[in-house]
């Protein structure tokens, strides 16, 4: 990306020069952790300039120049400067900040390469957007600093950044009237005057017939008398032409035809700024104006939704759209399927879609067609290894009439994401530019991605942007077809024409390259696909639900979400998402890895544990995320404690010393970091600013409701006192008796003044449940379910705040499911819930909760979630990553809670928790395989008639506390009839094992 060039501005007031940089003096670096970041004065466009030199050492992070520099806001304004620079791709921000420093607005220019050369640019008022602040405000009037930042982008490294006659000016405000004018002949060709000059974002021409308007150049002029080429249009097919032309201003727009004699210019259709703000706000233009089903529904107003296609581990991943298309890898372009009938062309519009996974939970999708005179499966696996990995489409056209027909099944390569253009983080979704399309009778060329088929095509079809309604088309019998597109929206078609008896089907296939350069072949993709499925049932079946058919979704949704968490990691790097969240969280890595220790894939959280670790700062801070840019610097407080959990985690379920020893000094780095935090709190002076913050972990924005000024969250503290007791834990396990009692006598203290804060703030807010943070006293009982799993302090909490707490969320819940209470989205982080339900013996309220969020995955065959849940699913919103591998962890761990837990209060092993009554009788509930601390748990629980059977095999070694069974009514209130002794409060206690009991209902 290269920055916005400044344009001839008419009627412009006199610039005030806010700065020549003639003296720097008022100039202060600073940098976040490890990056490094001066100031030093060299000579600029006119005089004196600032150069930032910045190096980011190996890590993510920012290098700051700041001044104070207050400035009051006109109505319509804009920031001129001078730029130049080196160093890779990186962020370059333009920051304000208010008198408070907490409210940001800035312009953002992401991965931008800064000119060698000194080059002018401009920065507008609706260029300027809110960052971030706790204002609800956020009309930029006053801001008291200026900051000009180079953050981490895709390059890192070290650079610097140079700036030069930095100026403000106001500029009149637009009236807002139509872009009207009039058309007229002028030589060979058509000007168009505005009347006077006007900011505006391009143009449509209508021709007059529909004969190829050919080449033709358009140019721009503020008088008349000077023009300006802006651009050269290639190969128009005529009818109507969408002109992009971002940022243009002038007041005459000239049409000059390259060869007299074609189509004439009926009119021109002048459009704002935003018809091509971005490539994806153009296409959206141009899609609005055509027949539904033409564009990806997310180009046409509607939200589109997706799943992952992939291997275990894999460096890229693939995505299928809901209705067929196929993105090749992370942003690129995707292959979309058309079927034509009868004459006419069949779009995802015309047909009823459904979507399925293999087997009910196999991560291989597919997208059905249903169509009256056809059906169309689409099924789409990856194959291979890290290093050398395959997306594999298949395609299967059935005839479903009782008469032959014919048909042609059209792929259409397209500069399109499965993706849409609602994604905007980290990988904006929507366009992935095509420039050149080399067509050959069995593949596709696309800027050198090789998708290859398994037939020739019967036609094949390729065509720049400009004429794509009149596409070049050639038969099987000529070699190639090619095009380059300088719009970089090139896109190409094979078509397949058969003859199909009735119920007969046609199948054909595709491979694609994710990762390596092996060769690509499509042949046997059926057999293929089965072995694909062997190797995940290997990887998903290690742990053995078997429950009746009212519970099947529930198991292999489980089954799923660990499918979906093993492709979303790029080799060891556990990520929540192949596309906004592309990047390793220890919060969701540990959380993630909790779901893999219990489904056995010890191998898997070993590997994040190893790779993750190394990262914590020389300080001992545990960076709260890790991309291909290094450690993100960002302060979240719940990082140090979740990294020590995770160690001690993977040691309660292996037993591998070894590797504990290895991860000992990450673990006294992180209490190291964890005592400097609580200590910086636990001051008389913080005392008297607010007792409540006396101790705590100082405040940060890892809960993500805080991200616009950092809090005092308690969901850093209860993590941060799982870390203190895990820490306890693993010095005794290494017997370092020293370390252990220092550890225990911080966790102890940390303890009382957590406890005693939570108590201080509930006063203050005159609450009665365990706020979110200490400042708000606001309700959130999605984070607080941390404080019972994995924080353990379920019967240390104080139980009327507890069970306030959660009774509340359910009235919510209540009134929220059934339409009593208004709501626009929520995130399925509130699954969460459900594994506290169980925990507080509420079974049926985890159910009737689980009812309530299968409606919301999308789509439904799928198995999978979203971060974010619309109540109008179909109005494009930001929904995070689809699916959502924090989310589906969550999922995990609030299922397999409900057959089996780790109670901390008693030292037991929790069984059948979560189990309700009528999955109890017919087959009833058998788990074998199931990874504890105790090793890997069977059980069979079955009702028949008023007995209940339960049978655990030997392959576990009993806690202290022994194996609890919780059970539901009636034998909660029954008698225990063989094998066991009596039952209390609803719990049977086993002390040995095997064990075989039979359990009487109670009346």
């Amino acid at each position: 990306m290269l920055l916005f060039v400044l344009a001839p501005v008419a009627h412009a007031q006199e610039a005030r020069l806010l700065d020549g940089f003639d003296d720097i003096s008022a100039w202060k670096a600073t940098a976040s952790d490890s990056v490094s970041a001066s100031l030093r004065q060299i000579d600029g466009e006119a005089g004196k300039a600032l150069c930032l030199d910045y190096d980011f050492n190996g890590v993510s992070g920012y290098a700051v120049a700041r001044r104070v520099l207050p400035i009051r806001y006109p109505a319509n304004y804009e920031f001129r400067y001078f730029l130049r620079g080196e160093g890779p791709v990186n962020n370059v921000e333009i920051k304000l900040a208010d008198a408070s420093g907490d409210n940001v607005w800035w312009r953002n220019q992401p991965n931008t390469v800064l000119p060698s050369t000194w080059t002018a640019a401009r920065s507008r008022k609706r260029q300027i957007d809110f960052a971030w602040g706790p204002a609800t405000d956020r009309t930029l009037r006053a801001t008291e600093s200026f900051e000009l930042t180079i953050s981490a982008g895709k390059g890192g490294g070290k650079g610097s950044a140079c700036i030069d006659e930095l100026s403000f000016r106001s500029l009149p405000v637009d009236d807002g009237s139509p872009l009207a004018g009039t058309l007229s002949r002028s030589g060979k060709g058509w000007i168009q005057d505005l009347g006077r000059v006007r900011e505006f974002g391009g143009a449509i021409l209508d021709w007059s017939d529909a004969t190829r308007a050919g080449d033709y150049a358009i140019a721009l002029s503020d008088d008349g008398a000077a023009w300006r080429t802006v651009r050269d249009v290639r190969g128009s097919d005529g009818g109507k032409d969408f002109i992009a032309l971002p940022e243009a201003e002038a007041r005459y727009l000239r049409i000059t035809p390259a060869v007299v004699g074609g189509p004439a210019l009926a009119a021109i259709e002048m459009q704002p700024l935003a018809f091509s703000a971005t490539t994806n706000d153009f296409l959206k233009a141009v899609a609005s104006r055509a027949p539904r089903g033409s564009w990806p529904r997310g180009f046409s107003g509607e939200q589109p939704y997706w799943t992952i296609v992939g291997i275990d581990g894999g460096r890229e991943q693939g995505l299928i759209g809901e209705d067929g298309a196929i993105e090749l890898a992370k942003g690129a372009p995707s292959i979309e399927p058309f079927v034509v009938v009868d004459g006419k062309l069949v779009t995802w519009a015309d047909v009823q879609t459904t979507q399925s996974l293999q087997d009910g939970y196999l991560p291989i999708p597919s997208v059905h067609w249903t169509h009256p005179r056809f059906k169309l499966d689409v099924t789409a696996f990856a194959e291979g290894e890290p290093d050398d990995a395959r997306l594999v489409a298949r395609y299967r056209l059935t005839n479903t009439t009782r008469a032959s027909a014919d048909y042609t099944l059209r792929l259409r390569a397209r500069p399109l994401q499965v993706n849409p253009p609602s994604q905007f983080l980290n990988t904006t979704g929507g366009v992935s530019p095509i420039e050149t399309i080399r067509v050959v009778p069995n593949a596709f060329d696309l800027d050198g991605r090789h998708v290859a088929f398994s037939r020739d095509a019967t036609r094949r079809q390729a065509s720049m942007f400009a004429s794509q309604e009149r596409p070049e088309s050639v038969p099987a019998s000529d070699p190639s077809i090619s095009v380059k597109d300088q719009d970089r929206l090139a896109s190409a078609a094979l078509d397949y024409t058969v003859r199909l008896a009735p119920g007969e089907s046609f199948d054909l296939a595709w491979a694609s390259t994710l990762s390596g350069a092996g060769g690509l072949d499509a042949a046997n993709a059926a057999e293929r696909q089965q072995s694909v499925a062997g190797v995940w049932r290997e990887k998903l079946d290690r742990v053995r639900i078997t429950v009746p058919a009212q519970g099947q979704r529930v198991v292999d949704t489980l089954r799923t979400s660990l499918a979906h968490m093993l492709i979303s990691r790029v080799g060891p790097r556990l990520q929540p998402g192949t596309r906004s969240y592309a990047r390793a969280w220890i919060r969701d890595g540990a959380m993630i890895n909790e779901g893999l220790l219990r489904m056995g894939r010890d191998d898997v959280a070993e590997d994040f544990l190893r790779w993750y670790a190394p990262y914590q700062f020389a300080s001992g801070k545990v960076p709260c995320c890790v991309d291909d840019r290094g450690s993100d610097p960002v302060p979240e407080n719940d990082s140090h404690g979740e990294l020590v959990y995770a160690i001690a985690e993977q040691y309660r379920f292996t037993r591998d010393r070894a590797l504990l020893e290895a991860m000992w000094p990450h673990v006294v780095g992180a209490v190291k970091y964890m005592d400097e935090l609580r200590l910086s709190e636990r001051t008389e002076a913080n005392r008297a600013k607010n007792p409540a913050f006396h101790g705590l972990m100082p405040a940060s924005i890892s809960h993500e409701g805080y991200s616009a000024k950092p809090m005092h969250s308690y969901w850093d503290d209860f993590w941060a006192l799982r870390g203190y007791k895990d820490a306890v834990e693993i010095a005794a396990w290494l017997g370092k008796a020293d370390d252990a009692k220092r550890f225990a006598a911080s966790r102890d203290e940390f303890r009382a003044d957590l406890y005693a804060s939570i108590g201080i703030a509930t006063k203050q807010h005159g609450i009665d449940f365990i706020p979110g943070a200490a400042e708000l006293g606001d309700f959130d009982a999605t984070s607080t379910t941390i404080a019972l799993a994995p924080g353990g302090e379920q019967d240390t909490l104080p139980l009327d705040l507890l069970h306030n707490t959660f009774e509340r969320y359910w009235r919510e819940f209540v009134q929220r499911r059934d339409g009593q209470r208004e709501w626009k989205d929520y995130t399925p982080y509130e699954l969460r819930t459900v594994g506290t339900f169980v925990r507080l013996g509420w079974r049926e309220r985890a159910h009737e909760a689980l009812d309530f969020f299968f409606k919301d995955r999308q789509p439904p065959g799928w198995n999978q979630w979203a971060e974010v849940v619309s109540r109008t699913p179909r109005k494009p919103f930001f929904l995070g990553d689809l699916p959502h591998a924090w989310v589906e962890s969550d999922y995990v761990r609030s299922v397999l809670d409900m057959f089996a837990y780790t109670r901390e209060s008693d030292d037991a092993l929790v069984i059948g928790a979560g189990l309700p009554t009528d999955w109890l009788s017919g087959v009833g509930v058998s788990v074998k395989g199931l990874r504890t601390p105790q090793g890997a748990l069977a059980y069979t629980l079955k009702a028949e008639g008023d007995v209940l059977r339960l049978d655990v095999g030997a392959g576990i070694t009993l806690p202290k506390g022994g194996l609890v069974v919780s059970l539901p009514e009636p034998w909660a209130r029954g008698g225990v009839r063989k094998g066991g002794a009596g039952i209390d409060n609803g719990e049977l206690r086993i002390t040995r094992l095997p064990a075989r009991v039979e359990i009487v209902a109670g009346d």
